[in-house]
């Protein structure tokens, strides 16, 4: 009796054992990846005390990281993600993270690290520059004030006093990253925090879940964060905005005279744009703590790609070469028909009764899809989660393993 409980209990035990292992296997690898990836929760730590936050106020707490990783299984891996059997893209890339996209589909072609925290300088001004194309009319005019015209600069120069039209001031938002004007529509957004209180609105509203923009400008401040799927994801949309997508192609743009002073030429700080082939505009950025940032579009042969680059440097190779380098494996790899690796998911959250003066509500009506984008939507978490599987498991197996003891128990004991 004892060898035929023993034999029955080994065989139990083993079989278990299996069960286990096979279920918490990739549960277990998915948390050894996740663990491993750097700046999963927040950018690294800052190098100047630009993000110390105001008397009596404390630095926000890292956005929450979502359990199943927004846009495929493939981004939430660290490093370098190809397709199989894909070539690595070319040397000389500085970039913490990236990612190119079909601007088209949403697809992700290849990145790096996509969903890595880092801080976006400058680019932070596409998510509002999303926010005034959605709910301000382009020939509305805006006085400056004295605080819109005395920021920390890179400014365009605006005049106390001087009044510009939306259209306008977009000019000098993207082309030439103007602070000044970034502040400007702040004001007319209704002040800073409110201004920066619908740029993570919107953001939250399409699914950029790794982003928190702290500053209207870009200037580092305390809980700043984004990614380069979310940057991506925010082009995306941005550039399905048609009022967006011709001012960032404006190689140059004249500021009307005001206050005095003489009209001001500006230009294009993308130096890819009438140099690259088919090349259709983007932004540039730059803070001490944020390094070098970039996205920027182009089209070949009907396919229109955008790459976005964060936390890059201008050695050995200036960051706009390395991003044309990284275009062009892109639509190297689209001639090729590699199978993507991920997929730019637009991921609004419920509809709900907000009016059309609600800043959260976008232009194509709150689907967040930006009208002709063929973005699918991530896959959904199970809400019974792995544990609660592997626990209903053992007890199952525990059930089973006690009527087989007590068969053979029975069964010699007769």
């Amino acid at each position: 009796m004892h060898s035929v409980v023993s034999r029955s209990l080994k065989v139990f035990t083993t079989t278990l054992a299996a069960a286990l292992l096979a279920l918490s296997t990739p549960a277990l690898a998915a948390a050894a990846q996740q663990g491993q990836c750097a700046n999963r929760q927040a950018p690294p730590p800052p190098v100047d005390t630009s993000e110390k936050p105001a008397p009596g106020k404390q630095v926000p707490a890292p956005l929450p990281v979502p359990p199943v990783p927004v846009g495929g299984a493939r981004m939430a891996e660290c490093g370098l993600i190809t397709p199989d059997g894909a070539l690595n893209p070319p040397d000389g890339n500085t970039a913490a993270s990236w990612l190119v996209q079909d601007l088209d589909t949403g697809a992700v072609i290849a990145a790096k690290d996509p969903h890595a925290r880092q801080r976006p300088a400058s680019l932070i001004k596409t998510l509002l520059a999303l926010v005034v194309v959605t709910q301000l009319n382009p020939q509305q005019p805006i006085v400056a004030t004295k605080e819109d015209a005395e920021q920390e600069c890179t400014c365009v120069g605006l005049v106390a006093g001087g009044q510009y039209t939306v259209d306008q001031l977009l000019h000098g938002l993207l082309m030439h990253s103007g602070n000044d004007v970034a502040h400007t529509f702040a004001t007319a957004l209704g002040g800073v925090d409110s201004a920066v209180a619908k740029m993570n609105a919107l953001a939250a509203k399409i699914g950029a879940l790794d982003t928190r923009a702290a500053t209207p400008s870009g200037l580092d401040g305390p809980g700043m964060s984004t990614s380069a799927y979310d940057l991506s994801l925010i082009f995306n949309y941005a550039m399905k905005q048609p009022e967006f997508a011709k001012v960032v192609a404006t190689k140059n743009f004249e500021f009307p005279p005001a206050g005095g002073k003489p009209a001001i030429p500006i230009y294009n700080d993308n130096k890819l744009l009438g140099v690259y082939p088919g090349f259709l505009g983007g932004k540039t950025g730059f803070t001490d703590d944020a390094r070098h940032t970039y996205v920027g579009a182009a089209q070949r042969k009907g396919k229109r790609l955008a790459v976005v680059m964060l936390r890059a440097e201008q050695k050995p190779t200036k960051v706009v070469d390395q991003a044309a380098k990284l275009l062009d494996y892109g639509f190297a790899l689209e001639d090729d028909r590699a199978v993507p690796v991920g997929q730019i998911s637009y991921q609004p959250p419920a509809p709900t009764t907000a009016t059309s003066d609600d800043p959260s509500v976008l232009a194509d009506g709150g689907t967040g899809h930006g009208g002709t984008s063929a973005a699918a939507p991530a896959a959904k978490e199970d809400p019974f989660g792995v544990t609660g599987w592997i626990i209903t498991l053992v007890v199952f197996l525990i059930i089973v393993g006690g009527f087989v003891v007590g068969h053979q128990r029975k069964k010699a004991a007769g």
